[in-house]
């Protein structure tokens, strides 16, 4: 009862569409009801009587009722499997919105296999709830309940031997709904895990086959996808095996009937008209009586994708501030500003107080996991200090809106993403609505006109999922190009060259200087050789700032800074 509330109250959106189809299986039930009660006339008026007059008006009543019964099947199935899809749509549509609105920290919980299986998969899988099962739910109990009705005014004391067993079947098929819930909870997780392989093979399919390892992971493969396949047929066998019961029930009651019956017309105290008439409805009970047990069984099927689904939507949002922020006029800081990411027990910052002036170039220098991308992402409220606060002009950022603190910071980072479309569109993501003219402008700026203009349909070429068909200082300037047309007052420059060779690194230095004037920049940066015209150095060790100063001034407090600096330039091969 609880998933069908749940379902309901989904479906609550399109009640239009269900009650029309709801009135048109009623006239379906009752034309079911009006073919059975037709077996009297036929057999005792023509086949016992030989009334050859009313032959042609049971035919025609018999081909009218057909046709108005597929004509009313017709729009009633169409209307509850379009409410059916529409229910999918919004469900697909709420989630993928829901997704977008969680915090960072969301993401490291889960794969992006598994979130994309609970989008599709589990969505999908309640897309036959209203096409299917809320109609045979609707048809089949209004027409059990017509024929039942039918069969209680000709003989209620066969109906009673026919109907006597099924609380027996209903019985078992309760228990093995249980069972069955389990198995698709089970078969949800195997298809996510299939899916996450399937994510990760295609992302990475160019380290599988540098490291030689496409048959490892074709195995892998196979063993999740034999499991989603023991899983699915033990499903398969709890369905089948609830068929099974009912046809056991059916043909028991039956055989009661015509037993019990067929003395009764022997006896002459039924016609034969009136047994297969009633025979009929019997037999029509029983149809629709399965088809509700394969309603139960779908309503078990259907707990464990919601379930998975309610868990999603239940995940709490990224906190939202209502002030709005449009630039930074004085100042950045951060006041005894503490982080632990989830699940862990050390701090990833601990106690960080500093001042960044309005225009100021700061490098954030330190070994690899000492805290830099922490730093920048807090200021992006990507996560949130679990103590301290960050502030801009004075006021703390947990009270600004998202979307005016974010549009106010720039990021380029090593870890380039670029979209599975033309470079036109990948540059104008900077800022909705850009003119073509903004968009060359910025591409002009970035140092990257000239290789677009080289590509085979310029701004218009399809540069591949995550720009797989530019080199990585191609990807990195249109990445730049973008920042540039956002025209943010802070900047993030996340290891932006850290990757590229001397030639890209130089082109993509030369575009960088450019975005850098007049903004409030904040540099991550593993080449010392990147941050000495910095206006200060930051040095992070262990989630805490231990050096702070010029190139010179930290060079000569010979301190991490000058271990660090005379370590890579002793061997420039060292990753810090």
């Amino acid at each position: 009862m609880n998933t069908l509330k749940k379902i309901l109250n989904l479906s609550r959106p399109y009640w239009a569409r269900i009650a029309l189809a709801g009135i048109c299986s009623l006239v379906v039930s009752g034309l079911n009801g009006g073919l059975a009660w037709l077996v009297k006339p036929a057999v005792d008026n023509v086949f016992v009587q030989k009334e050859s007059s009313v032959l042609f008006l049971i035919s025609a009543s018999i081909f009218g009722a057909y046709l108005l019964r597929g004509v009313f099947s017709f729009f009633q199935s169409y209307l509850m499997r379009s409410a059916g899809a529409k229910m999918v749509r919004d469900i697909r549509d709420d989630l993928y919105q829901h997704a977008t609105s969680l915090p960072m920290s969301f993401f490291g919980k889960d794969s992006t296999g598994a979130m994309t299986s609970r989008i599709i998969n589990d969505a999908g899988a309640v897309q036959g709830l209203l096409a299917y099962t809320i109609k045979d739910l609707f048809v089949e109990t209004c027409t059990i309940v017509v024929l039942i009705s039918i069969a209680m005014y000709m003989r209620w004391d066969l109906t009673l031997i026919s109907i006597v067993i099924l609380p027996m079947a209903l019985y078992g098929v309760a228990r093995l709904g249980r069972r069955l819930k389990k198995v698709s909870m089970r078969a949800l997780e195997k298809i996510s895990r299939i899916t996450e392989i399937l994510t990760e093979t295609i992302t990475g399919i160019k380290i599988i086959k540098s490291f030689c390892r496409e048959e490892d992971e074709v195995l892998r493969f196979k063993d999740k996808n034999q499991g989603y396949y023991r899983e699915l047929m033990r499903s398969t066998r709890i369905v089948e095996a609830t068929s099974l019961m009912m046809e056991f029930v059916g043909g028991l009651g039956i055989a009661f009937v015509v037993l019990y019956g067929g003395g009764l017309v022997v006896k002459k105290a039924i016609t034969a008209g009136e047994f297969f008439s009633f025979l009929t409805a019997i037999f029509m009970v029983y149809t629709p009586a399965k088809r509700l047990v394969g309603v139960n069984n779908s309503l078990q099927q259907a707990k464990a994708p919601l379930e998975r689904i309610d868990k999603l939507l239940a995940e709490a949002k990224e906190s939202e501030g209502q002030k709005e922020v449009m630039s930074i006029r004085e100042n950045i800081s951060l006041e005894n500003v503490s982080f632990r990411y989830q699940d862990t027990r050390e701090e990833a910052l601990e106690n960080i107080s500093i001042k960044v002036k309005k225009g100021e170039i700061i490098a954030l220098v330190g070994k690899s996991g000492a805290g830099k991308t922490t730093f920048v992402d807090l200021l992006s409220r990507f996560y949130t200090p679990t103590e301290g606060e960050i502030c801009i002009d004075g006021a703390d950022i947990s009270g600004m809106t998202l979307k005016s603190l974010r549009t106010m910071i720039g990021i380029v980072s090593q870890d380039i993403i670029l979209f599975n479309d033309t470079v036109e569109a990948n540059i104008a993501y900077g800022k909705k609505g850009a003119t073509k003219e903004e968009i060359i402008s910025a591409a002009n700026a970035a140092f990257a006109h000239g290789f677009i203009l080289d590509m085979p349909k310029a701004y218009d070429t399809v540069i591949g999922e995550r720009g797989l068909r530019l080199s990585g200082g191609q990807r990195q300037r249109l990445s730049i190009a973008r920042a540039v047309l956002k025209n943010p007052p802070i900047l993030i420059l996340d290891e932006a060259t850290s990757s590229l060779d001397t030639a890209s690194e130089i082109a993509v230095q030369r575009a960088l200087d450019m975005l850098m004037r007049g903004r409030t920049t904040f540099i991550i940066a593993h080449r010392l050789s990147t941050v000495r015209r910095a206006d200060r150095i930051i040095v992070f060790d262990s989630g805490r700032i231990v050096e702070s100063g010029t190139h010179n001034e930290l060079i000569e407090k010979n301190g991490l800074y000058r271990k660090l600096y005379d370590l890579q330039f002793d061997d420039p091969k060292t990753n810090l």
